[in-house]
């Protein structure tokens, strides 16, 4: 799990005040790391165009260019020229090797670093820059951002197009613009550089954090005298689409949970054998999971009171944000985890009386409106499903890009929340059985063996019998 943060000119000013590193000192550092990765990819001689701005980012793609140059074909552009102190320092330091800088953008390199504007992007690029990003994009060359792909805004939006990158090298810590679904397909693949001091110095305190692989705890059974009792019986309501109900308690046994009722009105044909049915509510169930497949004018299956009074784990999802009963749910039951696709989020909160919202608007603002449900709703953890799914509890928020495109098909919502609830019903918190369930959600697209369009609910369900740490 790695700490992110807004932005990182506070980490940074913490450098200069407690540690006595320079502004010189934190550039060099970022162009060392740069020229390091670019180094490794073994490429010597390669041709490497840096476009470089005017500011600070810029100065670390000037200081990049003095630590390429003599080793590969180094061409570096200044369209903006050279404006912050450190970029004209860095230039003054390229010139004295002779390397002079042009203007206009070369159309043809091995490698492309986008040094333009990074993390000091104000506001949405005008036509010069729109052009420069689109020139770049248009290369048949190996991309590195310096920082944030030009063009990605603070909240994580192309503004209004971005850079492409292979490889973002992002300066001292995890930003959250790199992290929000719209930025996905520009950041690649994540590096973090450190800026002079261990990231354990740099870092300060965050309420927002990335999940990684490791973070995965997948359940274990160490009690060799135990018996399908010990782990939980989780109970999901069946209602007018009854194949969600069946993958939900199907991923839901197959990740650890000892047993499984559906419980609905009328029979379910092409069922799972291991399997139960049942009309109502199990005296024995330990959680609830529903809303997948219920339809939005539900005839409850259960009464409230019947998961208030026992004080059941429950598992929300799909149609129940669009029933005003959920908000009965999320106020008295105690252990409750919520894990809305961005269109569900959008009726919840209208549901919930918290705001009128169109979709678009909570993708441009993931982090936000997933922060003010929070705040509505603390006790709450919700599961905003995306590229990224965001998970949110007290206001502490933690992001996972483990995802792909393997998980875009019918029915793998349904098998998350058969993972959540699995963990629910065996005894783990809301937040714990959220944040396991969604990795292992991601790891089994990324262990899928097939193309990554082919794959159906039932072969990530398959799947969670070879998932480990």
């Amino acid at each position: 799990m790695q700490k992110v943060f807004d932005d990182c000119s506070e980490l940074d000013r913490r450098c200069y005040d407690k540690f006595a590193l320079s502004e010189d000192i934190l550039m060099e550092h970022a162009a060392n790391a740069m020229a390091q990765y670019i180094r490794n990819l073994d490429r010597a001689g390669s041709s490497v165009c840096i476009v470089a701005g005017p500011g600070n980012n810029g100065g670390d793609g000037i200081a990049l260019a003095r630590l390429l140059h003599g080793d590969f074909e180094v061409s570096l552009a200044l369209p903006y020229g050279a404006e912050s102190v450190m970029a004209k320092q860095q230039l003054k330091r390229v010139l004295a090797l002779g390397l002079d800088p042009v203007r206009t953008v070369p159309q043809k390199a091995d490698i492309v670093v986008d040094a333009l504007f990074g993390a000091g992007l104000t506001r949405p690029l005008g036509e010069s820059g729109i052009d420069i990003v689109d020139t770049l994009n248009r290369m048949d060359s190996y991309k590195i951002a310096c920082d944030i792909p030009t063009g990605i805004d603070p909240d994580g939006n192309p503004s209004p197009i971005a850079f492409y990158a292979d490889v973002t090298i992002t300066m001292g810590a995890l930003k959250k613009s790199l992290l929000s679904d719209l930025a996905k397909p520009y950041v690649g693949k994540i590096e973090v550089a450190d800026l002079g001091v261990s990231h354990i110095f740099y870092e300060g305190h965050t309420e927002t954090f990335m999940l990684e692989k490791n973070d995965f705890n997948p359940p274990s059974r160490t009690n060799v005298a135990s018996h399908k009792g010990h782990y939980g019986h989780l109970a999901v309501a069946a209602g007018k689409k009854r194949g969600a109900a069946v993958l939900c308690g199907w991923a839901a046994l197959r990740f650890g949970v000892g047993l499984v009722t559906l419980v609905g009105k009328k029979g379910i044909s092409q069922m799972p054998n291991s399997l139960m049915l049942s009309g109502e509510l199990p005296e024995a169930a330990t959680a609830v999971a529903l809303g997948m497949g219920m339809g939005r004018t539900y005839d409850p299956i259960f009464m409230e009171n019947d998961l208030i009074e026992r004080d059941l784990a429950v598992l929300m999802d799909a149609d129940i944000c669009y029933v005003p009963w959920v908000k009965t749910l999320l106020e008295k039951c105690t252990k409750t985890v919520i894990t809305p696709h961005p269109k569900e989020f959008a009726a919840l909160l209208s549901t919930l009386g918290i705001d009128d919202v169109e979709v678009s608007q909570i993708q441009k603002d993931r982090f936000g409106w997933a922060r003010r449900f929070s705040e509505r709703y603390p006790n709450t953890v919700l599961l905003l499903k995306g590229a990224n799914p965001l998970i949110v509890y007290k206001g502490t928020l933690y992001i996972n890009p483990l995802g792909t495109p393997v998980l875009a098909q019918a029915g793998s919502g349904d098998v998350l929340s058969g993972l959540i609830a699995s963990l629910l019903a065996q005894g783990h918190t809301p937040l714990n059985a959220a944040i396991q369930g969604s990795i292992a959600h991601a790891l089994l697209a990324r262990n899928y063996k097939g193309a990554d369009f082919s794959a159906m609910a039932e072969d990530l369900i398959e799947g969670i019998r070879w998932l480990t740490r």
